[in-house]
Formats: C-alpha cells, structure tokens, sequence
C-alpha cells in the first residue's frame, strides 16, 4: 500500500509489520515555517486550529453544523475551498455533519488512517490539506459513503450569500 503525502505536509513513517504506522511530531506542523504558523493560529479559533491542522476530531454534537438545515454549501474553513453540499447532507445519528459526496471529488482527498489502532480512509481538503473528518462505507444508497467531517473544518454559506462570495457556479445545485 503507498500512502501520499499532501502537499505542505511532513510525515514520518515506518514500516511496522502489515501495516504502515504514521506519526506526526507533537504540534502536528513543526516543519511550517514561524510565519506560516503564526498566519493560520491567528485566523482560526483554536478548535479549527487543532482539528484542521493537529488532526484533531471535534466531541460528538458540539458542533454548530451537525444539525444545520439551510440550503448553501460547505467550505474550507482554512482555504473557502467548495466541499460539500446541503443537499449531499444527512442526520447520521453520529453527532457530526454527514454527507454521502462531496460537491466535486476533486476537493477531497482520501488517505489511509491507521491511527488510534483503526483502520479508517481520513478526508483531506485538497488546496489547504486541512484535516477533515473520515469518510465510511455505511450511508445511504445511492452512494454507500458517509463522510463523516469535523464542523470546525466548515463554513456555511447560504445560498443567499453564495453568489456575493464566489460561489454562484453551484447555485445550480439548488434549483
């Protein structure tokens, strides 16, 4: 199995038996240059810090989106990167805002996750590579996915506000 590694990111890995153990220093970033650093800590609360860039997962029902119903997209807290659609969202029962796909498959990446002694697929954004959740193969049909993402890692933008701020190509998702 070959992992990727995104852009921007430092691993350290090695090779433990079958399975690829990844590790990550304590900070999560300490090959980011002080300047790059300091940008991102000082735009994000601490929540989206530590799940966006620790890889951190936000407690169960805590977010503001797990239950969110409006129409509008989903984006990149980190880069406003378009990822998922209200219309692709569901009530899971999990405590975390659920969607069968993503917007476009181009804005997500998936990598292999053997932390915390599972074996899960982590969802990535592509442009920021900020962590975003995990994606299962227990959802609805048509699909079978569950993305399974960190509130803290979106912003919700109505689909009033859509076009004000640079979305106005998915507006026809909601007609």
């Amino acid at each position: 199995m070959r992992l990727r590694k995104p852009e921007g990111t430092w691993f350290r890995g090695k090779v433990s038996g079958y399975k690829t153990v990844i590790t990550m220093d304590e900070e999560g970033d300490d090959m980011l240059s002080d300047d790059i650093k300091k940008k991102k800590r000082a735009e994000l609360t601490r929540q989206q810090y530590y799940v966006t860039q620790q890889n951190g997962t936000e407690k169960p029902y805590s977010s503001e989106y797990w239950d969110e119903d409006g129409d509008g997209i989903y984006v990149d807290v980190v880069s406003g990167e378009p990822l998922f659609s209200s219309k692709d969202k569901y009530d899971a029962g999990c405590g975390w805002p659920s969607f069968t796909k993503p917007i476009e498959s181009k804005h997500v990446m998936e990598n292999m996750d053997y932390s915390h002694g599972m074996i899960r697929k982590e969802v990535r954004s592509l442009e920021a590579d900020s962590h975003l959740g995990h994606v299962f193969d227990d959802g609805p049909e048509p699909t079978g996915a569950r993305y399974c993402i960190n509130g803290a890692a979106l912003r919700f933008v109505p689909v009033d506000k859509m076009e004000e701020e640079g979305y106005g190509r998915y507006l026809d998702i909601f007609d």
